[in-house]
């Protein structure tokens, strides 16, 4: 089974009219509250440094989208922590503030496509500088806002000395805590029990403090899954919780994959794919920014029993996939092993 594309996607191309927005606009969280759709998009322009934003985008449908303002939502802060990035937002909401969790660096990472897979610039600094600092490395920060126009900047939620990313909060408390997905690339090793990057998950009391050690909860196995990383919240179903991951083979292609964890104690894999059930077809899904093909989901609601997956191609564009709930639920069981 694979996730059902919109047929007119892109939804979201980048705006020539704004500069902060004329490159890139992929990557989105989402949204679903009072028949409408949000989606906050990861944006950027064609300036070489490559500063990255986050716009705000509205919909009645799912998929046919407008722009809610011509600036940003969030930005990055001069001479802060996330002067350089704001990036890959990922939403959940208690009570009546949404909480926002992106990935950000502190400088800007210049015109990252050009250079080697996975390397960004970093300024000169001096050999005892701490890593975050020589190496300009990604980490994950959190935001609040009870709008989705305007947002607190809260901080840091991830180790400074890691390379910490694709940081995903369950949309609601579990036995009394929060839990967090995460994926720290130096957590590989005979120590870490896995050979490259992978999901892990811990908990906490209070959203802030994340000091209860990690436990592994997903490592590749599939051909395509070399790496693997969280993409959207999981979603609270009957069978557990449905999550979506990506994976990214040794060619760097990325794929995606589906699984479900237990739901009252979410460190426990239930069922999970062999097969991934989205990959790189289209023009802008393979030729964008990256060359070598790119589905990134970093959102996913569902409303009427249809599950709608909100995904970056090839980190240029905005794509929305499909499917129905349940149909995607036994699929995931039917196609799990051990």
């Amino acid at each position: 089974m694979k996730l059902t594309k919109f047929k007119g996607n892109p939804i979201l191309s980048p705006n020539p009219a704004n500069d902060w927005e004329n490159l890139v606009t992929c990557n989105p969280a989402a949204w679903y509250e009072s028949g409408k759709f949000s989606l906050l998009y990861r944006a950027a322009g064609n300036d070489p440094e490559h500063h990255i934003y986050i716009g705000l985008a509205e919909s009645d449908d799912g998929f046919h989208f407008r722009r809610v303002q011509s600036a940003p939502v969030l930005a990055p802060t001069p001479d802060n922590f996330d002067a350089g990035t704001v990036e890959d937002p990922r939403v959940v909401r208690f009570s009546n503030e949404y909480y926002l969790t992106y990935a950000f660096r502190p400088y800007s990472p210049g015109q990252y496509w050009k250079y080697e897979y996975d390397q960004v610039v970093a300024p000169p600094h001096a050999p005892e500088a701490p890593k975050c600092l020589s190496r300009n490395v990604g980490n994950t920060a959190l935001a609040v806002s009870t709008d989705l126009r305007t947002f607190k900047k809260i901080g840091r939620v991830t180790e400074p000395s890691l390379d910490d990313r694709d940081v995903i909060l369950f949309p609601e408390r579990i036995g009394g805590r929060f839990y967090m997905l995460h994926r720290p690339k130096e957590y590989v090793g005979a120590a870490y029990g896995t050979e490259y990057p992978a999901i892990w998950i811990k908990s906490s009391n209070d959203l802030m403090s994340w000091n209860v050690p990690s436990k592994l909860l997903m490592k590749g196995r599939e051909w395509w899954e070399e790496k693997i990383g969280g993409s959207a919240p999981p979603l609270r179903t009957d069978a557990g919780w449905l999550m979506l991951y990506h994976g990214v083979d040794r060619n760097f292609v990325y794929r995606v994959g589906a699984c479900i964890l237990d739901i009252d104690d979410p460190t426990k894999v239930l069922y999970r794919t062999r097969d991934f059930i989205l990959e790189p077809e289209t023009p802008f899904e393979k030729e964008g920014l990256y060359k070598w093909g790119v589905v990134f989901p970093t959102g996913n609601v569902i409303v009427d029993g249809t599950l709608y997956v909100y995904y970056g191609a090839s980190d240029q564009y905005c794509c929305v996939a499909t499917a129905h709930v349940d149909e995607l639920i036994r699929f995931i069981k039917s196609n799990t092993r051990p």
